[in-house]
Order: structure tokens, then sequence, then C-alpha cells
């Protein structure tokens, strides 16, 4: 029984050991599958949320890369443009032009003026005027007076002879009323008078706009007018007359011009030459035809229309625009009309000028006045309209991007040079605009800060259309994002603030709580893009750390382009001027942020902070010389050589590059005297009675630094870069010259410490008084002399130099004759 038992216990125990292992088996074989789905899972998992990071990353990469040309997302500022502002929809907004008219339209119908003398026309075409161009050498050319509204009168001295362009306009109907333009030839040398001068007068629209002109005829084919229709004008007719004088040959083109910065060539492209009745004397004139272009097989209508009018000096000719949706014309704008309105409108503008600069009160005479017109009309007369959109890039595009298309409605520095929008001498042009008319330069603030994009950056140079940009080299053409310019519109919100009482600010109230995110916005990028490494420092990007061209890296940033700095730009460095500009920024601010009734004490808080004496002087002010200094690597021991060629070489040398003669060191920039070192003096952050200000005014009166018997140079004779070129081809700009606004600025501040108390206040006054003087009377001297306003002046001499006419920042003469701060 035992035995039985025992195997019956035996094979009990074999079949529950096969049962288990059976079970374990299946177990296995279960949590293997087990193990496989969870497997299968977390990779399905895995590729998930590396899916999910890299779209992630992309989407991330692509919102980085859009941020640059992204727009500001609030509200835009300007709300009315165009015919909503009927009575500044036409006007002479094409300072590239010696004389030219369009409206506030993307897609305007655009006018301008030729013109040139038959025996100095050269077959390259050279002598054909068109472009305010250096290389023209004009006597001079000048808004004489302008109001930026209505009217304006220009006198152009070429060869002794005197174009005077003028125009007036007369509101309307629907679409900005009439105007006329009268262009009359004189001359100042009896000698020139019978002389041949060709007059091309035209009107053209771009390709893509909605509309047509065309060329109407009279007897002979001979043009009396164009007509046509746009979508911002309706349709309208501009009528041709001459109002004296001996006329020898009237011809005309009607054709297609590939653009609006191609109509020089398309002219020069349609001279002929032809016989002038009862005479063997040829002469160049146009096609005389009104061509419909083929092009693709598809007929074009012409889009440009010339009537060109060639005539013995003296005479007159009267270009009358009337708009189609002007039904109750009683008077056309022309003849005795015409000259009435002019008379009017110029009585008008004498009795503004007086009212607001008071100079035949202060006891100018009337060449001293008619100086100062000259000045505050080419600012107003240089406003231009551009359409248009910026290349910009950023450190997340591989390349330059479009910024959007959009408007910007803005004063230009030169004509000639520069015509075209600057974010830093806007700020100054709109001291002068503002004391003129408010609201012209409050539209111009809205269209600059429309610029905005989402990080709160505005680019420094605007480049809008195909006018503006085929004047600026290529390399110029690209805006960076993490590149400033000072942010001179505070000086224009802080000359509003001070010289416009409490009632008009009220009346105003709506455009500053509209511009008032965006002010937010512009600061904070500045506050957090431009700061230097150490706590309340500040450094302006863009220097070139890299370069062996440049014997100084140039800060355009700064504006002062080619001033010197450390030389060798790296994250230590501070600079001083932009300190004072963001402390500067913080208390208009603070003060907008007053009127607007929500005060804002961050910005209160900044301003004590940076403006504190004390922290100031420890960051910037140098023992060594008793001046306020940038810091950072600098040595001045650089100089440019051309490099030695290999032995036996024939390759020519090339440019000289930079040779570093002595290992840099973090040091003050001290040797540098100049406009830099007087930020924290012109933008009023020095205590009245610290003796940092002693020695500012002690230094700024020394003949061996900045003083001179014509304005103060920018940079002192005693620095080892004063007059250096910077390359082998690149003058000296910020280096020693005179320019005006930063003497604006100086003259405000020593004005400003001349009427408080403290230990330099007498002192402060006599530099403000000579300092003045100094200036006016050498800019209206060298006026007097070349027949310009300039850019900048020289330290030695007090001539012109640079661009001209400059009648940006320059104009700031004005405000210096009737002492307006």
């Amino acid at each position: 029984m035992k035995k039985n038992e025992n195997v019956n216990k035996m094979a009990k125990i074999k079949t529950q050991d096969k049962t288990t292992k059976i079970k374990n088996k299946i177990l296995n074989s279960v949590n293997t599958k087990r193990e496989g789905k969870f497997k299968i899972s977390m990779l399905n998992t895995t590729i998930t949320v590396l899916c999910i990071a890299i779209a992630t990353w992309f989407s991330y990469k692509g919102y980085l890369e859009t941020r640059v040309n992204t727009p500001y997302d609030v509200e835009k500022l300007v709300t009315a443009t165009g015919l909503e502002i009927a009575n500044r929809y036409w006007g002479t907004y094409r300072p590239g032009v010696y004389f030219g008219l369009k409206t506030r339209d993307p897609q305007s119908l655009v006018t301008g003026l030729m013109w040139y003398f038959p025996h100095l026309l050269g077959q390259d075409g050279s002598g054909l005027r068109h472009w305010c161009e250096q290389g023209d050498r004009l006597d001079s050319y000048a808004w004489i007076e302008h109001d930026g509204r209505s009217f304006g009168i220009q006198k152009i001295v070429d060869n002794s002879a005197i174009l005077n362009t003028t125009f007036v306009k007369k509101p309307g109907g629907k679409h900005g009323g009439d105007w006329t333009a009268r262009i009359a030839v004189t001359s100042e040398n009896e000698v020139r008078d019978g002389e041949e001068i060709s007059l091309l007068f035209y009107a053209a629209i771009e390709e893509n706009t909605k509309g047509w002109i065309k060329a109407n005829l009279g007897n002979e084919k001979r043009i009396t007018g164009i007509e046509g229709n746009t979508q911002g004008l309706g349709s309208f007719t501009i009528n041709f007359n001459v109002i004296q004088g001996n006329i020898e040959e009237h011809s005309f083109l009607a054709t297609i011009a590939p653009g609006l910065s191609l109509l020089k060539e398309t002219v020069l492209h349609n001279f002929r030459r032809a016989s002038h009745k009862g005479s063997s004397k040829k002469h160049i004139v146009l096609a005389g035809e009104q061509i419909p272009l083929a092009t693709d097989e598809k007929k074009k209508n012409a889009n440009f229309i010339v009537t060109q009018i060639t005539g013995r000096i003296p005479f007159k000719i009267e270009a009358s625009y009337e708009s189609g949706s002007f039904i109750n014309r009683v008077e056309k704008l022309t003849g005795q009309n015409y000259e009435r309105a002019l008379e009017k409108q110029r009585n008008l503008f004498d009795a503004k000028f007086e009212e607001i600069f008071k100079l035949r009160t202060k006891g100018y005479n009337e060449e001293e006045i008619t100086f100062a017109k000259m000045a505050l009309s080419n600012m107003v007369g240089s406003i231009g309209y551009f359409y248009g959109n910026s290349q910009v890039q950023s450190q997340y595009t591989k390349g330059p991007v479009p910024y959007w298309k959009a408007p910007l409605y803005t004063a230009v520095p030169s004509r000639s040079f520069f015509p075209r929008g600057f974010l830093w001498d806007e700020g100054f042009h709109g001291l002068l605009i503002s004391a003129w008319d408010l609201e012209i330069e409050l539209d111009i603030i809205n269209h600059w800060f429309d610029l905005m994009n989402v990080e709160g950056w505005i680019p420094r140079e605007m480049i809008l259309g195909q006018e503006a940009l085929a004047k600026v080299p290529e390399e110029f053409v690209t805006q960076i994002n993490r590149n400033a310019n000072p942010p001179t519109f505070f000086l224009t919100l802080h000359f509003i603030l001070k010289h416009y009482n409490r009632e008009i600010l009220d009346n105003h109230f709506q455009f500053l709580d509209r511009l008032y995110p965006r002010l937010e916005a512009w600061f904070n990028w500045f506050n957090t893009t431009q700061t230097g490494d150490m706590a309340s420092t500040y450094r302006w990007r863009g220097r070139d750390g890299t370069t062996n061209r440049e014997l100084n890296p140039k800060t355009l940033t700064s504006g002062l382009d080619d001033y010197p700095r450390a030389s060798h730009p790296n994250l230590d460095e501070r600079h001083i001027d932009l300190r004072c500009w963001i402390a500067f920024a913080a208390n208009i601010m603070f003060q907008i942020s007053e009127i607007l009734n929500r005060p804002n004490n961050k910005y209160q808080e900044t301003y004590q902070y940076l403006s504190d004496n004390n922290l100031l002087n420890k960051l910037h002010w140098s023992s060594n010389t008793q001046t306020y200094a940038d810091f950072g690597l600098h040595t001045d021991k650089v100089t440019l050589r051309r490099p030695i060629p290999p032995p036996r070489s024939h390759a020519q040398s090339s440019d000289m590059i930079r040779i570093v003669l002595e290992d840099p060191t973090l040091r003050y920039v001290d040797t540098s005297f100049g406009y830099v070192s007087l930020f924290p003096f012109i933008l009023q952050i020095i205590d009245p009675k610290s003796p940092q200000l002693g020695k500012v005014l002690q230094d700024l009166t020394n003949p061996n630094l900045l003083w001179t018997k014509y304005g103060l140079r920018s940079l002192t004779k005693t620095s080892p870069l004063y007059m250096k070129y910077n390359t082998e081809h690149d003058a000296p700009y910020w280096r020693g010259a005179i320019w005006i606004n930063l003497n604006y600025l100086t003259v405000r501040a020593t004005r400003y410490y001349s009427t408080i108390e403290g230990p330099y206040q007498g002192n402060a006054k006599t530099i403000y008084q000579n300092l003045r003087k100094n200036l006016i009377q050498n800019i209206m001297k060298q006026y007097k002399k070349t027949g310009y306003i300039w850019e900048n002046y020289g330290d030695i001499h007090g001539e012109g130099k640079g661009s001209h006419p400059f009648t940006g920042w320059t104009s700031l003469i004005v405000l210096l004759m009737a002492e307006i701060y």
C-alpha cells in the first residue's frame, strides 16, 4: 500500500511539475507578448514624443524666423491717411527729384521736371537734370518758402540760369482738389538772356497702378495736356500752357517706362534730332509720338507722358491739374487767379513764421529772416511719402527677408544724398517740424512707429520703393534686427511736452494713449537687447570685432559712425552715450505715463538709477583725464599699413590693413575726448552742483579740445584718431568736423544749466551766448558763400563739408536763432 501510495505520490508530483512547466511556459509566453507590446508601445510613445519635439522645434524655429518681419500686434497708429487727410494728399513728396508732386497713395500718379541746355547735353545724358545730384554741380537749389501743406516756392540756379518752380493747391471735390505748378526761367546774367533751355514736364504711373493716362493732342499733333483716371484720383486732366517767352520747339513722348527709377533713361532712349521749321538748326527733341507698345503680343497703354518745350530765356510754362470730382469750380487756378492764390499763401506763411519764431521781434534783418525761412522750408518741403518693403535679417534667418509692405511719411536728411527715412535723424527733424506744424509731426511719428515689429524693433534706415532703393549702395540695404539707433524720437516727444500746453496735449490725448504701448515695447527692446555685461551698462551692437580693414571698427548704430570707440569690440564694452539715451528715454516715458493718468514708477526708478551721478562716475568717469568716456578693450597703438607682397611676387599690393602695435587692455577710451564724452551734459544728467559739470564746461571752451569760432568740433585735436582715415578710402566723418545736431543739444544744455542756480551758472550762460552766436554766424556765412546748408562744417576754416543741401538736422539753426529748445 505504501509502495502504491509512493508511486501515486510520485506520479502526482510529476503531473504537478508538468502542469507547472506548462503553466510557466504559458505565463512566459504571455509575459513575452506583454513585454513585446510594452516595448512597441514605448517605441511608439518615443517616436510620438520625438515627432512632437521635432515639430515643436521647427515650429519654434519658424516662429523665431518670422518675428523679424511680423508687425507689432496692436492697433495701427495711422488710421487717417490718403484722402482722409485731403489737405495733405498732394505734395512735393518726391524729395529726391528737383521738382515733382505726388499723392500720399501707394499707387500715386507722379509728376516731375527735367531740363537741360541743348549745347551742354552730352551723348551719355550728362547735362539732363532730374534727380537731385551733387554731381550736377548746381550753384544752388532750395525751397525759399514752403508750408508743408498748400504751396511752395523753389529757386534753382544752374549755370547762372534761374529756374523758379512754384505750386499752389486748391481744395475741392473728393480727390484732393486742384493744383497748378509754374516753371519760370530767368537769368542772373544778361549774357544768358536768349540762351536756349529745354524743359520736360511729365506725368507717370507705375505698371501695377489701377488706372490709365493718355496725351491730349491739339493741332499739328502738339500735346496740350494729359488726361487719366486712377483709383485714388478718379478722373483728372493736366493742361499745359506757355505763359511767356519765345518757344523754339515743342514735342512730346508717350511710352512705357520700366519703373519710376528709370524715367530719365527712358527719355534719353527716345531723344532724336529734328530740324526747326525755317532753320537748318537741329534740336534734340522727344519722339513726338504716342506709342502703344506691344509686349508679349499684348498692347499696353503708355504709363509715362512727357511734354518738352525748348525756349529762349526768359520764358515761363504752367501745368494745371484739375480733379474730375471738383464740380463746383468757379475759377480755374491759372493766370491772375494763380498769382493771387500764391500771394495769399505767402502772406499766411510770413505771418505764421513770425508768430512762431519771432525773428523780426528779436531784431534779425530781412536777409537773415529769408535765410531762416529757407532752412525751415527745405525741411518741410523735403518731407516724402514712400511705400514698399525693406530688407531685414535676424540671426534666425538664413539671409535677408522682406519686411511687410508699408507707407512712410517722413522728412529726409538730404535731397541729393539721403532722400529716404533715417530713424535717428528723424528725431532731430521732429524738433523743428513740431514747432512749425504739430499735426504733421504727429503724423510722421505715427508712420514710423507703425513700422515696429513684434520684438519692439524699428529698422534704422527705411528704403521703400524703386526711387529710394536706386540711391542706396547694396551693402546698406539690409537692416539687422539686433542693431539699434539712438532713440531720438524721445527728444521730439520731450519738445512737444515742453512747448505745448496741457489743453493742446489733452486734444492729442488719444495720440499719446495709442502711441504709449509701442513706446513701451521700443523702450523694453533697448533695455534688453542693448545692455552690457555689468548692471546699468549698455553696449551698441553691430560693431565688427573681426575686421582688419578699419583703423577703429565703426559704430554705425550709434549714429556717430566712425567716432573712436574701444579698438577691440567685445562683451566688456560700455558706451556712455547709449546709457544716457536710455536714462533720458526713461524720464520721458514716466512723464507720458503721468499725462495718461497711469504713472509707471518703474520708468522713474530706471531714470533715477541711471542718472545717479555716483554710479555714473564710477562706471564712466576717467580719473586720468577727468572726462567722461567709454570703457572697453582698447589700445591707441594702431595704424594702417599696406601688406608687403612675398618676395618675387608680381601681385599688386592689396588694400591697407590694420596693424596693432600694442596689446589692448581693459581701460577707459579717454584719449578721444569729444561728442560722446558730452552726453551726460547734453542730455542734462549731470547734477548742476557736480564738479564734473565744472570740468565739462571748462573743456568745452578749450581751443585745443573742442572749441572753435564755428562751433564745437566732434573730436579733440589731441585724439590719436583726429581727422584720420578709417580705411584707405574711408575719410574721417565724426573725427573733428562740426555737426549741428550735437551742437544744438550742447547749446540747449548750456541754456538749461544757465537757468539753474549753482556754482557754474554764470559760466554756462557765457558759453551759451558765444556758442550759439558762432554757429549762427558761420552757417549763414557759408550759405551766402556757397548757396547751400551743409552736412557738417570744417573745424579749421568753418567751410561746408559732406552732402549738400543737407536741410535735415542742420536746419535746427532756425531753432537756435529763435532760441527755442
